[in-house]
């Protein structure tokens, strides 16, 4: 995937210099950028993984730019409210979104009420992280691996569910995914976040979740439940003993959750540039890699070009799923 990603960048590089004949005003990059912090807006509450990523993104990236930058939880409505909030803020440079795939990608394809459309309100700045996902369920459930899971559910139609962390999530939507590629059906279990469907997981009342590699891990060595396969292309570090989906005969379901930073429409492509040229130097730091994989992600980074070919493909991915699936939110 990295490859193809980017050979279109690089294509799509090619195509931005022939239709350019020569430098502009705007491609110089303002003088004395940055002068004063970046404020760097995370549009969910503290203390969770994507603020973690992206405290840990800021320090380093802020360190690389000899300016500080700052982390404001801006979270609601789902996300929303947070995005909604960079994409009118001015394109100076000064103010950046910490996107994920919920934020980025799934609201925009689930939400149909939004007050902004993120195509035009943000440029893409780099890729930051990605992290693994993959399919538990209860050990009780007769099936070793994905291949008796799936058998096993195609000779009982009507019989197994799976839960999800709420309806548009991207579990709910990872989930869909499944169904429609392996060919089965499972009723879909809603909940109000992760906690509760975890609960119910363990103790059986639901069949299959699909959830971060991360936080499962030890809930997985403890016995409490059974990882079938991993979401995306290549074997998770953490769990390198589970085959990915594709591996376990769904070919091409990938599916992971990623973390990237965007600015504004408008930005300076001198800035954004810049920003992404630095988080491609700290994302080589030895340190940092080391770090990212504590919280059990893997470190990316990218140009602003692979990240705009990158990020189209997942909402026309998205998209396809929402259709499929008829699913449809309003922000409240």
């Amino acid at each position: 995937m990295a490859k193809s990603l980017r050979s279109l960048a690089f294509a799509l590089v090619g195509l931005t210099c022939l239709a350019t004949t020569g430098a502009r005003a705007d491609d110089t990059l303002p003088a004395g950028y940055p002068n004063r912090p970046i404020h760097l807006i995370v549009p969910f509450p503290a203390g969770g993984g994507v603020d973690l990523m992206a405290r840990l993104s800021a320090k380093y990236a802020g360190e690389a730019l000899g300016q500080s930058i700052i982390v404001e939880n801006m979270g609601g409505a789902g996300g929303t409210a947070g995005t909604a909030a960079v994409a009118r803020a001015a394109p100076d440079g000064y103010t950046l979104l910490f996107h994920t795939t919920s934020s980025a990608v799934i609201n925009a394809v689930v939400y149909t009420n939004l007050t902004y459309d993120p195509l035009k309100a943000l440029v893409p700045v780099t890729l930051v992280s990605r992290f693994p996902l993959a399919i538990f369920v209860n050990p009780d459930v007769p099936a070793k691996d994905m291949k008796e899971f799936v058998a096993l559910l195609k000779a009982n139609p009507d019989k197994y569910n799976y839960g999800s962390s709420g309806y548009g999530s991207i579990v709910h939507l990872g989930a869909e995914l499944f169904k429609a590629q392996a060919g089965v059906e499972l009723k879909h279990i809603p909940y109000k976040g992760n906690a509760p469907a975890l609960t119910d997981l363990f103790a059986g009342r639901i069949t299959m979740m699909i959830d971060g590699v991360p936080p499962q891990l030890q809930n997985v060595a403890a016995g409490k439940i059974r990882a079938l396969a991993v979401t995306t292309a290549k074997r998770s570090d953490k769990l390198p003993d589970v085959p990915t989906m594709i591996e376990s005969g769904i070919p091409g379901y990938e599916l992971s959750f990623w973390t990237a930073i965007f600015a504004p429409a408008g930005t300076p492509k001198p800035i954004v540039d810049l920003i992404a040229a630095k988080m491609n130097q700290v994302m080589k730091m030895p340190e940092l890699a080391a770090r990212m994989s504590d919280l059990g992600s893997e470190g990316i980074g990218s140009t602003p070009a692979e990240l705009d070919v990158f990020w189209k493909s997942e909402l026309a991915r998205y998209q396809k799923i929402v259709k499929d699936a008829n699913i449809q939110l309003q922000v409240n």
